[in-house]
């Protein structure tokens, strides 16, 4: 128990140390260039509110679809070694054929064309 207190005690003087050292060797002196809201050191031309295009956020949101999809494949290494490999096929298959559809869907949809 006593060496328990020694470490804790010594840890938490330790913390105390480095937390002041870490206030004490980072002095902040603001000016005017890091107050500003834009640290790249010139002002900004226009508005940060242009509208673009909402094709954007629809192709983000295929590529997350499709690749969280995918990172189900990736215990699959393994998943091959268990006692049935004909149901792990078969959940492979699945997921494969599920990720086929989807995207022969948008593809027919058009959501991967970039020209309207």
């Amino acid at each position: 128990m006593n060496m328990l207190t020694f470490m804790f005690s010594l840890s938490l003087v330790l913390s105390a140390i480095l937390t002041a050292l870490n206030f004490w060797l980072a002095q902040m002196t603001p000016d005017s260039e890091k107050l500003s809201p834009y640290e790249c050191g010139f002002d900004p031309l226009g508005s940060a509110r242009l509208p673009f295009s909402i094709r954007f956020f629809l192709m983000a949101i295929l590529f997350l679809l499709f690749d969280l999809e995918i990172a189900l494949l990736l215990p699959l290494p393994w998943a091959i070694q268990l006692q049935s490999p004909l149901m792990t096929l078969a959940w492979t298959a699945a997921i494969l054929s599920l990720l086929t559809l989807g995207l022969a869907y948008e593809w027919a949809q058009g959501g991967l064309e970039w020209a309207e």
